[in-house]
């Protein structure tokens, strides 16, 4: 029996695994289309495509399926015609979400982050109910090993970010929306190729979260980031080192 058994979890695993990593490849292939849509099928000009099929790249895609993608998004080849939408609301203890998606059908998008917020302690708002409080920037993220916080601030100085924020898990930083591009481009001889680079909202003002809105919280974010038209998850929430160990 523990044979058996062994071979199950394995089965399980695997089975997780291939499913995550199938997720992505959605993910991906829905962005690396719109981007084509939007920007044209030549990655040389079309950062917004560059920075997803390089994205592409590093989780194992097949060349066939961008090429792919991106002939669908320019119009070489038939297929999903996919569009940006973006969901506003609320989740436990007061914390304001925004949930970014790419989809073929807005009904059913809408019905599934509807019913994952009611189900988990949020609610849905209205177009602009919080993204007011938060700030459309570009993000660039860069692993620890990168550099020291000083030689990234100095890096990201020089090459116009705005704001840096390190850690031991990395760093971050934050551009306008206009000039993401042209930051990565002056940052990568410097540091590197960036772990991701992409526009994001950035929250004004947090909002501390206790244990129990915290728990409720991770579960609502986990259930919108299970559905395969989301793409990202934004939120106001600061969750202490306390309570993440607590909830493990």
């Amino acid at each position: 029996m523990a044979g058996h058994s062994k071979w199950a979890n394995i089965k399980h695993k695997k089975a997780a695994t291939d499913a995550k990593r199938g997720k992505i490849f959605t993910r991906l292939i829905k962005e690396i289309t719109v981007a084509s849509r939007l920007g044209g099928g030549d990655p040389a000009s079309n950062p917004r495509m560059r920075l997803a099929i390089d994205k592409a790249y590093e989780h194992n895609m097949p060349k066939d399926n961008v090429e792919r993608a991106v002939k669908r998004g320019s119009g070489e080849l038939d297929g999903v015609n996919y569009e940006e939408v973006r969901y506003e609301g609320f989740g436990p203890g007061g914390v304001s979400l925004v949930v970014e998606a790419l989809t073929d059908n807005r009904n059913r998008t809408a019905t599934n982050v509807r019913t994952g917020m009611a189900k988990n302690g949020g609610n849905l708002g209205a177009s602009g109910s919080v993204s007011h409080a938060f700030d459309r920037m570009g993000l660039i993220s860069y692993p620890a090993s990168a550099g020291d916080a000083e030689k990234v601030f100095e890096a990201a100085l020089e090459a116009g970010a705005e704001d840096v924020q390190s850690s031991e898990e990395g760093h971050e930083i934050w551009t306008s929306n206009e000039s993401l591009h042209e930051v990565v481009t002056a940052l990568t001889p410097v540091l590197g190729e960036p772990e991701g680079a992409k526009l994001a909202w950035r929250p004004q003002t947090m909002v501390e979260v206790s244990e129990e809105d915290a728990a409720t919280l991770f579960k609502l974010i986990d259930v919108l980031d299970d559905d395969d038209d989301v793409q990202t998850v934004w939120g106001n929430y600061e969750v202490s080192d306390a309570i993440l160990e607590k909830l493990g």
